[in-house]
Parts: structure tokens; sequence; C-alpha cells
């Protein structure tokens, strides 16, 4: 059991002086100012008329407990509430209302009405959350409808008996151990400071109700095959009806088919010779329509081919629709100063994204943090490719303990070394449940994320955080989606798996460095730069953090653009792609090419946003 006391009291406290500086972006402020979130459907590719979005006001407490670990599960509601909360904001984000940390030995409630109408004629209603951090339990009219583990991706709970004609009441209990657990948790500390944010906890993504036919489709996986002129669909649905779907581009039907349910699921293959290929300079969607007895619902996809390959001189490339693709990417942490790890409206998220387009962008790679469906979306819909990093967890490894010291250096300032984290203590995530955890989060992540043609590849672990089996781990992911290269290990400690051999350089010339793995994988810096920028009135401190530092906007505009210069140069000597780190401030970090509060480009004429 997790010695809460003991964890919290050897936590470190950070100064009074400092605190955080409240930043509003533009959606946040308009949102403080009694604006609305805008009320898109939260899973594109899966999406129906009758659905009813959760998001809003709804009342909360926190309660001290003694044994967090397993009260969530059956903790009875508290018998007063403290507030209203806005969800889908943390408390701990500001656009919340409440700014309170959560600690884990407090429990988080949750409480809200439900006005509707019970289904009726075999319709079911499904309770879907978009993310929860960490373990939350669903009440229904006092009635237990289900729990879950896990704060990246989403689940839901079909609440039909549980619910009655006109007002329901809806209650949700979360526990969120933070860093003194070990589940994933990302870039979450209690105690933040330099690269680690500020921990969140609770519903941090949209909380929707859908009404469905008793037969109806479950999920959807979509497999394009432009080589073959194909596209596969694979259909999980409940009930015994056929499925139908039809092919649309601008409109115009292009194929349709038909397929049988058989032990809950639908196989169908549609013909669609010559497609109209995606890439990030046409991001070219079709539509879908499907059709299941009395169901209804919407998709999308994409045709393209992503994969390495060798170039015309043997040099293994990054390689979309079989054309070598140089990799301009930028590290996206996905953090807010008012909300935190949830994008204050959807329109904030595109923003990100058009940004980055327009400062010559082709890539971001999404950083341990799995986000909402929508900014995929977004991705796919304005062409940005993305590098999916998995979630991390585990034990945070001390770079400069003394008995691995000498290969730290070796790994991220010099060339590689047999680096092999079993070698060194507290390297390795020991711990059974966190591993049991990280590798079905891992394959979660893939069946959520894979029908997303924005996503090009998967990206394991990130240096040492969390790494244990990652050639295993890629024999894994390689079995769930055979059609995606993979970065087993961002950083330090490469085990000579996978399809990249993948470099984090801050401190040295950059360089390609050969590749002890046979064949030769594609060599990317997967991360390198980031350069520091302290803009007054646009950054949370005072002080700053960042891998060198301009005291002016022009200095920083020419040292950034310098450092791109001298990756760009490499592509020449082998290098397949990189990443710079990164797309906006954070807390502490003033890296950023765009302030925390996105209201300033630095790297833009001006500093416009």
């Amino acid at each position: 059991m997790l010695d809460i006391k003991r964890v919290l009291a050897s936590a470190p406290r950070k100064p009074k002086d400092a605190e955080l500086r409240e930043l509003l972006t533009p959606w946040g402020e308009a949102l403080a100012a009694g604006g609305e979130r805008a009320k898109a459907h939260p899973r594109p590719q899966l999406a129906r008329e009758a659905f009813e979005l959760l998001d809003g006001w709804w009342d909360y407490a926190i309660a001290a407990i003694a044994d967090a670990g397993g009260a969530w599960r059956d903790a009875p509601p508290p018998a007063a509430w403290d507030g209203r909360i806005r969800v889908p904001f943390s408390p701990e984000a500001p656009l919340s209302g409440v700014r309170r940390q959560v600690r884990p030995d407090e429990l988080l409630w949750y409480r809200r009405a439900l006005s509707c109408t019970k289904p009726a004629g075999g319709e079911r209603a499904l309770l879907h959350f978009e993310a929860v951090d960490y373990a939350c339990a669903v009440q229904v009219n006092g009635t237990r409808i289900g729990e879950h583990a896990g704060g990246y991706l989403p689940f839901s709970f079909d609440v039909t008996d549980a619910l009655a004609d006109g007002e329901n009441e809806l209650v949700l209990c979360v526990w969120d151990p933070s860093d003194a657990g070990t589940q994933l948790r990302g870039k979450q500390r209690l105690a933040r400071g330099g690269i680690w944010y500020t921990a969140q906890s609770g519903i941090w993504q949209s909380v929707w109700l859908e009404t469905v036919p008793e037969e109806h489709v479950v999920a959807l996986e979509i497999d394009p095959r432009p080589d073959e002129g194909k596209l596969v669909l694979s259909a999980a649905v409940r009930g015994e009806a056929t499925l139908a779907v039809r092919l649309l581009d601008d409109d115009a039907e292009v194929a349709h088919g038909e397929a049988r349910a058989e032990n809950g699921r639908c196989e169908l293959a549609l013909d669609v010779p010559d497609p109209h290929l995606w890439s990030p300079d046409d991001p070219h969607l079709y539509d879908l329509e499907l059709s299941f007895g009395r169901d209804r619902a919407t998709s999308y996809c994409a045709f393209r081919t992503v994969g390495v390959e060798p170039d015309a001189q043997g040099v293994p490339r990054f390689c979309l629709n079989h054309e070598p693709l140089f990799l301009h990417g930028v590290l996206d942490q996905g953090y807010w100063p008012d909300g935190l790890m949830t994008a204050p409206d959807d329109e904030a998220l595109a923003h990100d994204v058009r940004a980055m387009r327009e400062a010559g962008f082709n890539l971001l790679r999404k950083h341990i943090k799995v986000e909402s469906d929508r900014f995929y979306w977004w991705c796919d819909k304005l062409g940005m490719l993305v590098w999916q990093d998995m979630a991390s967890g585990g034990g945070t490894p001390d770079p400069w303990h003394s008995s691995y010291k000498p290969t730290f250096f070796r790994a991220s300032w010099g060339r590689f070394a047999d680096d092999d984290p079993r070698h060194f203590p507290g390297l390795a995530a020991d711990d059974p449940a966190f591993r049991k955890e990280w590798t079905a989060t891992c394959a979660g992540t893939v069946r959520h994320l894979r029908n997303h043609p924005c996503v090009v590849a998967w990206v394991l672990f990130n240096e040492a955080w969390g790494q244990f089996d990652a050639c295993r781990a890629v024999e894994a992911v390689r079995a769930l989606d055979p059609t995606r290269p993979i970065d087993a290990v961002s950083g330090w400690y490469d085990q000579r798996c996978g399809d990249f051999l993948s470099v984090h350089n801050y401190f040295r010339p950059l360089e390609v460095y050969p590749d002890a793995a046979r064949p030769p994988r594609a060599f990317v810096i997967s991360e390198f730069g980031g350069l520091s920028h302290h803009v007054d009135g646009h950054s949370s401190l005072e002080t700053s953090y960042g891998y060198g530092s301009s005291s002016d906007l022009a200095s920083f505009q020419g040292a950034v653009r310098a450092t791109l210069a001298q990756a760009d140069a490499l592509e020449g000597e082998g290098l397949a792609g990189y990443v710079y780190t990164q797309l906006s401030d954070v807390e502490e970090e003033t890296n950023g090419i765009l302030t925390y509060d996105r209201r300033v480009n630095k790297l833009a004429e001006g500093g416009a946003s």
C-alpha cells in the first residue's frame, strides 16, 4: 500500500515567491468573461447526432482520508459540497474556478444533475469520459455503475438501467496519487519546477452522454491501403444487423459495401483505385457514412503510407507515400496556463497546429501525453504529422546518480555507448503494477489513435523514464499496428531496436552518429535546441529554464534560426529529421516558440501571435 504520509512529508515545497503568475490565453479570457467552449463532437471518427456534452459547472468537494489507495472505490459521497467547478478543467487549473491542489491523501468528488428521458424502445444511454486523472468510481442515482483507473484514455459506461425520467444525479469519486505513486503521470509533479509541471487531478477532458440503438457500432478500425487500392474496415458491433458503409469524396460516393455481423464484428473491404493521397501539403480526407440497423454514424479516413525505407543512396529515411520526407518537428507538451493539460477551447488546439505550420514545421511530437481526440482531428485536417509518445511513469531517474553518471554523459553528450538501463539502479521501472499499467495503456493508446492519418510513428519510451523491455514493447506494438514505424527509445539508453536511432542533443555540436544496430535505422535528433527567451508580462515566473538564453527577441530569433539551419544541413549526411524543443513556454520553461499564454510568437515578425 502507498505510504501517503511518508511521501508527502518528504516532498519538497515550493518557496512562497515561486507562485505562478496567473496568465490567460485569449480563449481562456473569453471563457472567464462568460463565454462558452465550442460544443464540437468529442470523437469525430465515430460521431452521432444524439449526444449531449456535460461540460460546464458541477458541484465539487475535496475530502481528506486516511487510506486513499482503496477508498475511492466505495467511499460514501460527502455530506456537504465545497462549491462549483467548471468541467473539464482540473481543480488545480485557474479556469476550473477552484485553484486548489488535490493531494494524494484526499478524494475529489463531483456531482451534477442530469435532466433526461429514460431511453425506450431498446435504446441505450452511454456515459463517456474522455479522460479522468487518475482513478474514479461513478454513481448514477445512487447506483454504482463502474470504475476506471488510468489518467489518459477515454472510457464509457452503459447507464441506461440506472436512469429515470426527469432529474437524475451523477456522482464521481476520484483519487490521484500524482508523483507519490508510480502510475502514468507524464510531467506532473506536486512540487513543480524546471522541466516538471503543476500536477492536476480529476476530470480533464469532456464528459458526454450519447443515445444509441440497441444494435449499434461499438468501435471502428479503419485501415486504408493505398498500395492495394482498398479500404479495409473492421467494426466491433452489438447486435446481428448488417453494416452498410459509404465512402465519400467531397459528397460524391466513391465506394460502398455491406457486411453482416458475425461474432460481434463486421469486416469488409472497399475497392478504391488510385486514391487521393494525404500529405502535409495536401491533407485530403474522405468522409464515411455508417449504418447498422437503426444506428447512424459518420467518420472519415485518409490514404497514405508511412515507414522507414532506404533512399537512392541506401540511407534509411522516413518516407511518406514511399517518398523520403525530412521531418521538421517541434516538441509539443500540451500545457496551458489557464487549463493545464486541458486546452481552453477547441480553437486553441487549432491555433497551435496552425502556428507551427506557419513557422515551417511539418511534425509535432506529442510529448508523454495522450491529447484529446479533437487535437488529432485538427492535425488530420490541417496536415500536421504527429509522433505520439506513450505516457510515462514509474520512478523518476536521477541522471547524476554516481552509479551511472559516466554512462549518462556518454549517452547524452557523446556518441552512443552500449547503454542498458538494467545495468543502472533507479533507471528501470521495477514496480510490476507500473509495468502492467504501462503495457495496457500503450496498447490502448495504439488502438485509440490508430485511425488518425496524422499519427505517423509511436514513441515508446522517453529516455530512461520508466523504460523496461523496450525491444519486447516494440514487438507488441508492431503486432498491434504494423503500418507505422516505432521509436523505441527517444534519447538515452538505446536498445538497438525499433526503426530509429533517436538522439537527444542539447549541449554538443549537432552531428549524425553511426548506428550499431543491423540493419541500420533512420537517424533522428528527437530533441535539441531549447533556447530560452523570457517575455515580460507573458511568463509565469521571473526565473527561466532553458538550454541557452537570449536577452532580446532579435537575438533569440537569430539563435533559433541558426540552430534549425544547422540541423537542416545534416540532411545530406543522413539525418532523417529532428524535433526542436519546444512549441510553447510552460511555467518555468521559457524555451518555447510561443509564450505560455499563446499571445506572442517569438519567431514571428514583431512577435505577433
